[in-house]
């Protein structure tokens, strides 16, 4: 019995790593052709099955399809190289090889549907595959709760995307990505679009799932998740926004979301303690960044201004490919360190950096590239989009003008308190004194490979990008300049340091000796910006004390209770919950009295169907 249960667990494992060996494989080959299209301009369609006359499984890749192709099989293959050591943590982990596989094909698939009915269905195998690895910790009660509301999200979601799709057939009489062409505007289509990829791309107001979701995922799934499946919502939406013919208040209300995101979305992480809520948090800033510039597009487009409606489209391009890369890499940084230090709360971190520096430098990396200093990726393409609401004067147009420079300075202020964020972060998780006994190691070879990948296309990205988009025009700074200089003063300093250190104690107010509790916490870092945007937080402060004396005046001991206010959840979400909740039970009271008028709901029901159709056929 002992001999056969080896050799099944042999043969298991022979299997896990072939499982793991082919989807390196077929990323990388995904990938390498995934460029061929890119760089040549290559398109291919192509049907696989057809069920009915104008119902089938079929691709087209053209140069946008290739672009999020090749996003997510890079992204993919640095995950996957990463998830060889990471996922032996886990007990059943030919379950989460599995379900990660389908999870990376449906994403790619989705990418390359050739027509709405596949889009469709993969989007939908997307949506499952992802709700599984949500949920793969199920004994967990936050795991479920995050896993319930993120099924409701994407479903919700998908009915969106139905209504959209069912509309666009109605109009063109076609089901083809290529085929489909747009004469007249259709404001319910947009709607219906721009609420069922934004729900999935995360954007202000429909973003709550993503600091439930990417917290209870495992850390490699949340890299997934936050580096390319959002990124698939913002294909969606390039792919049929520019089949369409848009209008101003279309590219208004895009912008406008993504700077309500980008600002609201760092905001919110300035005052998250949670590692994995944080990064969640600047996923939202950055998808509301991506989605300035799709504003910028249409809002360029409608006044017939190509050079910065292109100029916006590769500023939200580039920063899609750049947050794909440094979000995945601080999320599979991240997750080492929660898996190692047995806690997501950074407040109970500190002095990692002793025992994990490569883990703290890559994570530096990440940090440095997402809050878009120099010379890393995330600068490039932020200083592309603050070049093109620098011209905001082109449109002729005093209050379009005045918009533009509103949403450029917001912008700024993202930028500065992403960069402060990060500071924070930086700072509790890897430097000062550790504060828990807990043993900590570094990261095993195949996750630092993975993470080391990542971290040097941040940099490779940030240096050479510039050379080629000069190439086209576009006025940026050499970013080797910058780099060598930044690595050149790194270096003198850390030599001048060298040659005259002296090593002391810090001074503590008197103290001999100092100890973790007297370190600055992630609550007093953030408790500043707190003050600053209370109006936002809306903090709440509850203050109990006991007294040694009955007239309460000397304090024997204080207990201090902190909340902020969750604005979205409390006075959007929960009322609606609420309201269906009343619905339901009123119906269900209905359905449980009176038979024939259930029969009667579901007869009309059916007409109002059939009408619907009828209309629109």
């Amino acid at each position: 019995m002992d001999l056969f249960t080896a050799g099944f667990a042999s043969m298991m494992g022979g299997a896990l790593l072939r499982s793991r060996v082919l989807t390196l494989l077929a990323c990388l080959l995904i990938a390498g052709a995934a460029g061929i299209f890119l760089t040549e301009n290559q398109t291919i369609t192509a049907t696989f099955y057809e069920i009915v006359p104008g119902l089938s499984f079929a691709v087209h890749i053209d140069r946008l399809a290739a672009f999020f192709m090749l996003t997510i099989a890079a992204v993919s293959f640095c995950v996957s190289l990463y998830s060889v050591e990471y996922i032996n943590q886990y007990k059943h982990k030919g379950l989460l090889i599995s379900l990660m596989n389908i999870f990376i094909l449906s994403m790619l698939l989705t990418v390359a549907a050739g027509n709405t009915f596949s889009f469709l269905f993969f989007w939908e195998l997307m949506a499952l595959s992802s709700f599984f690895l949500v949920m793969f910790e199920y004994d967990n009660d936050k795991t479920r709760k995050a896993g319930l509301f993120y099924f409701i999200m994407t479903q919700l979601s998908t009915l969106f995307l139905f209504i959209a799709f069912s509309l666009l057939y109605s109009y063109t009489g076609t089901t083809s990505m290529e085929k489909i062409i747009l004469q007249e505007k259709s404001t319910f289509l947009f709607l219906a679009l721009f609420i069922g990829f934004g729900i999935k791309a995360g954007i202000i107001p429909f973003h709550k799932w993503l600091p439930y979701a990417h917290p209870a995922s495992p850390s490699n799934i949340s890299a997934l998740m936050s580096g390319v499946m959002i990124k698939v919502a913002i294909y969606g939406l390039l792919r049929f926004l520019l089949v369409l013919p848009a209008e101003l208040w279309w590219g208004l209300l895009i912008l406008g979301a993504g700077t309500v995101s980008a600002l609201l979305g760092v905001i919110y992480a300035l005052k998250e303690h949670d590692i994995k809520g944080l990064l969640a948090y600047h996923s939202i800033e950055n998808i509301g960044i991506i989605y300035m510039g799709i504003g910028l597009f249409v809002i360029f487009s409608h006044y017939n201004v190509p050079a910065l409606a292109a100029m916006s489209m590769a500023a939200a391009l580039f920063h899609t490919l750049n947050h794909a890369l440094f979000k995945s890499l601080l999320f599979l940084t991240a997750g080492h360190v929660v898996h190692t230090t047995k806690t997501r709360n950074i407040d109970e971190m500190g002095g990692l950096i002793r025992q994990m520096p490569y883990t703290a430098l890559l994570f530096l990396i990440g940090a440095m590239a997402i809050s878009g200093l120099p010379p890393f990726n995330g600068f490039v393409s932020e200083l592309l989009l603050f070049q093109a609401l620098f011209n905001a004067s082109a449109v002729h147009n005093p209050i379009i003008e005045l918009v533009l420079i509103i949403c450029l300075s917001l912008l700024a202020l993202t930028s500065a308190l992403a960069a402060a964020c990060f500071v924070k972060a930086f700072g509790m998780i890897f430097l000062a004194m550790p504060r828990s006994a807990q043993k900590t190691h570094e990261a095993s070879w195949p996750m630092l490979l993975g993470e080391g990948l990542l971290a040097l296309a941040c940099v490779i990205l940030g240096i050479f990008s510039p050379l080629y988009l000069n190439s086209l025009g576009y006025a940026l700074p050499n970013m080797m300049f910058i780099g060598g200089a930044l690595l050149f003063s790194i270096l003198f300093f850390f030599l001048l340091a060298r040659a005259n250190t002296r090593y002391c104690e810090t001074w503590g107010c008197g103290l001999i000796s100092q100890t973790p509790r007297m370190e600055y916490t992630a609550s007093g870092f953030s408790e500043p910006i707190v003050t600053i945007f209370s109006t936002i937080y809306n903090p709440q402060k509850h203050v109990s004390k006991e007294f040694f004396d009955k007239s309460q005046t000397l304090v024997r001991e204080g207990h201090v209770e902190f909340h902020l206010m969750r604005f979205f959840e409390e006075y959007l979400y929960m009322p609606i919950a609420n309201a269906a909740m009343v619905i339901a039970s009123r119906i269900d009271t209905l359905h449980q009295k009176d038979m024939g008028a259930y029969i009667a709901y579901v007869f009309i029901a059916a007409v109002i169907l059939l009408l619907w159709v009828g209309w629109f056929a």
